[in-house]
């Protein structure tokens, strides 16, 4: 494990050339992974720690999309692709990669099948952080370990096949069989890390929460929306407002930004560009600010993790998630969007 200063802070960090994949291998020859949930993690990392040559199944029910998407991955039903309970059963490692309220409705089977000895992985700490919430509590006698790769697992697959990794984090809740380090360790490699670093359960679900309703996703349309409304209102057209909020960023500017920083980003525009941001960086960040604080204390009281439990076991939930996500999907800025994507060159 190296030492890696980040910004005069040192954390702990496994970089894929002091922990090999030859090496994870021999570390999990013996394990069976069981992937329980094939939606939004699943795909990607049972099927790169299959091509890693890990022995990995897949747990789903019979008679679902995700069942028959698991079959056109190229999982065998009998072989590789078993019902959630048989896979359970022969499992040594549970990777649990249900939604957080799949993880609530599931855990009942699942811990009947945690027998000692055996790890249980997490994606994301929601599960253990609010179990007076969540009701999973493991036994004392499995490792309970976490992977979160800091991407959606479609990125995780795409940037494997490109030969890339996706930077993880990792923890270690419960060390019952003094492996859970190294099993975790290997089954980030595993998984297609590009490197993992140290977090625990409640730092990550914390982040992460914050991240995705922040600028993950929740900030960002929220900007975009705001500068859209604004141009729009000002006698700009659509394709104008979508060009310049949206489309110039995430086309150009960002890959650079991820390239070089945003330091070097404000060194390589021209004058005009670097007095504006200089000069308005600072009351977007003074006026943004109070959000993110009341956001990350609504995160750390657990009320944001109440909501998404209460919402997201109603029997209408999905219902009511197409109306909302229809509101964004046919908004005027999204359907510019989908028309200016079509006119990109690689589009046409």
């Amino acid at each position: 494990m190296a030492k890696i200063n980040f910004g005069g802070v040192e954390e702990n960090v496994v970089m894929r050339e002091e922990f090999p994949l030859e090496k994870a291998r021999e570390v999990l020859k013996d394990e069976t992974i069981a992937v329980i949930g094939y939606g939004v993690q699943g795909p990607g990392q049972s099927l790169n720690l299959k091509d890693n040559g890990f022995n990995v199944i897949v747990g789903q029910r019979k008679e679902s999309k995700t069942w028959d998407k698991a079959i056109a991955d190229g999982w065998v039903p009998g072989e590789t692709l078993f019902e959630i309970e048989e896979a359970l059963e022969r499992a040594t490692i549970i990777q649990y990669l249900l939604s957080d309220a799949g993880q609530i409705q599931m855990w009942d089977t699942v811990k009947k099948h945690l027998t000692p000895g055996k790890a249980l992985y997490f994606s994301h700490g929601f599960g253990i952080t609010y179990k007076d919430r969540t009701g999973i509590i493991p036994p004392a006698d499995v490792d309970v370990i976490l992977v979160a790769p800091k991407g959606s697992g479609t990125s995780l697959r795409r940037m494997f096949l490109e030969g890339r990794g996706l930077n993880s984090s990792y923890a270690i809740f419960q060390d019952a069989t003094g492996k859970a380090k190294d099993r975790v360790i290997a089954l980030g490699i595993g998984v297609g890390s590009g490197y993992l670093f140290e977090t625990d359960f409640k730092r990550e679900v914390y982040s992460d929460l914050t991240g995705e309703r922040g600028t993950l996703m929740g900030c960002i349309q929220g900007i975009f929306a705001a500068q859209y409304e604004v141009l729009r209102a000002n006698g700009h057209t659509p394709s104008e407002a979508f060009n310049e909020t949206v489309e110039e960023l995430t086309q150009s500017l960002m890959p650079l930004v991820a390239e070089n920083g945003m330091d070097w980003m404000y060194a390589n525009t021209s004058t005009t560009a670097q007095r504006g941001a200089l000069d308005w960086w600072k009351p977007f960040r003074d006026a943004t600010k109070p959000v993110f604080e009341k956001l990350y204390s609504e995160v750390a009281a657990g009320n944001e993790a109440q909501r998404s439990i209460d919402s997201n076991s109603q029997p209408d939930y999905r219902v009511k998630l197409e109306e909302e996500l229809k509101e964004l999907r046919e908004s005027e800025m999204w359907q510019a969007g989908a028309a200016v994507r079509k006119l990109r060159p690689e589009n046409q």
